[in-house]
């Protein structure tokens, strides 16, 4: 398993990043990356931090562990400049909070990700064709979100990727240990999503191209 979606308590999650690494560990997981929620306030400080504990973790242990960051709740007009920020200070994949339709996140969002280049856009919602399009265009990943609430949507996501031939991945958006799911479980998400079994192993292999293995 290659798990592109995860957080410690950097932001939001309840785990150390040595503690979420070392149980991804335990679980056979090949690689990881950890995205804790950023914005203005934080991102100067957790990126440079979960940086540090990869970096010393990587060097002695098999698995592969990048530092991400998933910009959240920004304003749509401020995308732009703090993707390339997250970059500057090191992150490896560059996350943004999609427009979920579980929390009031600002309408735009989707579109100004796509247009900023991000890496992946996580749980988009009822994300429009022209975005997915836009997307396919620029490169931007849609995620399959294995976290209830955002997972609802799954569904329309996979439509809308096949519809324009956008790229999607798979996240476990995991906040807690209950949260991290081995590679069956994730297919059962995308399954259930409604991709076939040649789409299901593609989302895998996008996960290994961009963690590196």
């Amino acid at each position: 398993m290659i798990d592109l979606h995860t957080h410690t308590l950097f932001s939001d999650g309840v785990l150390l990043p040595s503690e979420l690494i070392r149980r991804c560990e335990a679980k056979g997981f090949r690689g990881l990356i950890i995205t804790d929620h950023v914005d203005y306030s934080t991102i100067d400080t957790v990126i440079p931090n979960v940086l540090k504990a990869c970096k010393e973790i990587a060097a002695v242990s098999e698995i592969r562990v990048h530092v991400g960051a998933e910009l959240t709740h920004l304003r749509p007009e401020h995308i732009k400049i703090m993707v390339k920020r997250a970059r500057e200070l090191g992150a490896h994949i560059v996350v943004v909070h999609g427009e979920t339709i579980t929390e009031p996140v600002l309408p735009g969002t989707n579109r100004a990700a796509i247009e900023a280049g991000a890496d992946i856009l996580a749980h988009p919602g009822l994300i429009t064709e022209d975005d997915a399009s836009l997307a396919k265009s620029r490169g931007v990943r849609l995620e399959i979100s294995g976290r209830k609430g955002h997972a609802y949507a799954n569904g329309h996501v996979v439509k809308m990727a096949q519809r324009v031939g956008a790229k999607l991945v798979f996240g476990s958006d995991s906040h807690t240990p209950d949260d991290l799911l081995d590679r069956g479980r994730a297919e059962c998400i995308a399954r259930g999503a409604g991709l076939e079994e040649k789409d299901i192993q593609e989302i895998f292999k996008e996960a290994e191209s961009l963690i590196g293995l």
